[in-house]
């Protein structure tokens, strides 16, 4: 990887993230109607998500171009695991203070994305020794390398992700446990099940990176974190379909379009773990194909967003999802940068 192209891929993130923070402020900003209330706050926060992908981007480049030094080896994590705490606090602070149905549901959702962010981040703290994955792979033995993680350190970084992901699934069923007293409760209780699928998803991820840097990446964890991710996203697409032809003649049948877009987020996610899975120990002709499935979720996202936004124009009800829609795509379109980084890093070619 040229210096070019490094700057390119670190720039995508950064890039996704201005959008997500302009085009959030812009629906917020642009009238006084409820929808805008969520719609605004939510397209904001997903642009913390892109922050902590920046960081995972900018972790794994720097040790590609042999750039990478003790304070990013601390910093960038850390700006992760910040933007992480402040969207989750920003979001509690929303719901707590809720005196509307539209705060109490952009709070719970922007609480739920700060945890994918947390996740994110943990995968960029995973990544501050993937420089010994290239040579793990092409070693015979399962010797643990010098300078990789302890043993306590690597479980500990797959329990943080597990620890979160399950906060997201408990979070989720209370809320859809309370489903019945008002509709509040309905939408953000199914958003926050995808956005419990894509945490589940980044544990996958998670433990590949730190299992490969370790050199006790297993034969049968070839095939089973791939298949988790791909699960959850199909959860997840799946759980939003049943929604919308459930319940299509309310607004909570909307809220399946966002889960849709969860779904495709997983498959993203899908292409980083599917990559590092195909390529240990072994050569893998279509690895330079693999960033291609990023950028199919991210075009399905902005197609079924137009979509929406054409049933907007009849149905008020569609204004939340269209926006959101729009915003997970940016997310999408930023994976594609961190996976095509991932292919030139392991591909020897870097």
């Amino acid at each position: 990887m040229n210096y070019g192209i490094s700057i390119l891929f670190r720039a995508i993130p950064l890039a996704m993230a201005v959008f997500c923070f302009g085009y959030g402020a812009f629906i917020y900003g642009y009238g006084d109607a409820g929808n805008r209330l969520v719609a605004g706050p939510v397209v904001f926060s997903l642009g913390m998500i892109c922050i902590a992908l920046f960081c995972t981007a900018a972790t794994i480049i720097r040790q590609i171009i042999h750039t990478y030094n003790e304070a990013t080896k601390y910093v960038l994590p850390v700006v992760g695991y910040l933007a992480a705490v402040i969207t989750i606090i920003g979001g509690i602070c929303i719901f707590n203070g809720a005196t509307t149905t539209s705060s109490f549901v952009a709070g719970h959702v922007i609480t739920g994305v700060g945890f994918i962010t947390a996740c994110v981040a943990t995968a960029a703290t995973s990544s501050t020794r993937f420089s010994l994955i290239p040579a793990n792979a092409k070693a015979t033995g399962n010797e643990v390398p010098e300078g990789a993680f302890s043993i306590g350190q690597r479980r500990a970084l797959v329990i943080l992700a597990i620890v979160i992901s399950c906060i997201a699934w408990i979070w989720a069923f209370v809320l859809l446990s309370n489903s019945h007293s008002h509709p509040a409760y309905f939408v953000a209780g199914h958003v926050m099940v995808g956005l419990a699928c894509i945490c589940t998803s980044l544990i996958a991820l998670v433990a590949t990176i730190a299992r490969q840097v370790r050199n006790d990446y297993s034969e049968k964890e070839r095939n089973k974190w791939p298949k988790l991710v791909l699960l959850m996203g199909s959860i997840s697409f799946v759980w939003g379909i049943f929604v919308i032809l459930a319940d299509s003649g309310s607004a909570n049948g909307t809220t399946g379009y966002i889960m849709l877009g969860l779904g495709l987020v997983c498959y993203s996610i899908s292409s980083k773990v599917i990559l590092l899975a195909k390529i240990w120990r072994r050569e893998f002709k279509l690895a330079n194909r693999i960033p291609m499935i990023p950028v199919l979720t991210a075009l399905a996202c902005l197609f079924l967003a137009a979509f929406v936004f054409e049933l907007a124009t009849v149905h008020a009800d569609y204004f939340i999802p269209a926006r959101v829609l729009v915003g997970l795509g940016a997310i999408c379109f930023t994976l594609f940068s961190i996976v095509s980084i991932l292919e030139s890093g392991t591909s020897g070619k870097g």
